[in-house]
């Protein structure tokens, strides 16, 4: 059973060590022998600079990590492909697996429009207006001010439903997402969990998820323990829980996964990495049927994008 995964940081984690082995360093958890073992045919790279990053070198990082991944990722190896355009993931040959770079935080291209529209014609996919704290687009989950989209937030969210581009919801703070609800046309959320179930401020609350169904939206789980049990212990069987709420209030066709490998110091047990895909595949066939097992791991994303028309 094939994978979509929409959020990992390897990148970031690459660019951080400065030479690292994307075929087979065990440093990464999406690394291609990984992604090869857990039958990923599909995985998300997000492009990541950290909160302190100073401004004025906010665009030379940003580049480096495209670099690395036009580079490292899919210039040293043939079964990677980039992904640019959606409908390049159907054409996908058996041995492949598509790249798709997503943006997370728009500290990368500041105020600048112009950058951002580089940015989609690089191939940026997925953009994601801010991490946690405060940007010139959004405040973040974790700004206490509580701030939505400013005046340059709309006219990115213009700009990627322009370009066929989801604007991702993960990060953005509780007005922020209602103002990108209100007008995205491609609004997802990639990797995010349910609030009911752990009340941790990157998850998202029922109306949330409700609006985000409605939306015909996608809603991504991560396997990052805080965000799935409060504790710091979290297993697959807790993962489940966020999946049966959600099919609870009729997002069945709206789940799947994004698990943050590569920006997270730890993970649910059973999901230390890429390659452990089949041990989540195996739990689910416990509770679900396999055909809606294949819509969480990839079947609804594919029907989304067909749903939205972009493939």
């Amino acid at each position: 059973m094939r994978i979509i995964d929409t959020h990992c940081d390897a990148l970031y984690k690459m660019q951080a060590a400065k030479r690292i082995n994307f075929r087979r360093s065990r440093s990464l958890q999406t690394n291609l022998n990984r992604l090869q073992a857990g039958n990923v045919k599909v995985q998300f790279f997000a492009i990541f600079l950290p909160p302190n990053t100073p401004s004025d070198k906010a665009w030379q990082k940003t580049l480096e990590q495209i670099d690395l991944f036009r580079s490292e990722i899919i210039g040293e190896n043939k079964e990677m492909v980039h992904i640019k355009k959606w409908n390049q993931i159907k054409k996908l040959k058996s041995r492949e697996i598509g790249a798709v770079l997503a943006l997370e935080g728009a500290e990368s291209f500041g105020n600048d429009l112009n950058k951002l529209k580089k940015l989609h014609n690089f191939g940026v996919l997925s953009v994601g207006l801010t991490w946690n704290v405060a940007n010139l687009c959004a405040d973040g989950v974790g700004e206490v001010r509580g701030a939505g989209l400013t005046s340059l937030g709309k006219q990115v969210v213009e700009q990627n439903d322009e370009h066929r581009v989801l604007t991702d919801v993960s990060h953005i703070s509780e007005k922020g997402f209602w103002d990108v609800i209100e007008r995205s046309a491609y609004p997802f959320a990639s990797h995010s969990n349910a609030k009911k179930i752990c009340n941790h401020p990157r998850n998202m609350n029922d109306e949330q998820i409700e609006a985000l169904i409605e939306k015909n939206a996608q809603i991504h789980l991560v396997f990052y323990p805080p965000f799935v049990k409060d504790g710091h212990e979290a297993t697959i069987d807790h993962l489940i829980e966020h999946i049966d709420h959600i099919c609870s209030l009729g997002g069945k066709n709206n789940i799947g996964f994004g698990s943050d490998y590569d920006g997270i110091d730890r993970t649910v047990a059973g999901l230390e990495d890429a390659s452990k895909y089949e041990n989540l595949i195996n739990e689910l066939l416990k509770h679900y049927e396999e055909e809606e097992v294949r819509g969480f791991m990839h079947q609804n994303f594919e029907h989304f994008l067909l749903k939205m028309k972009l493939l």
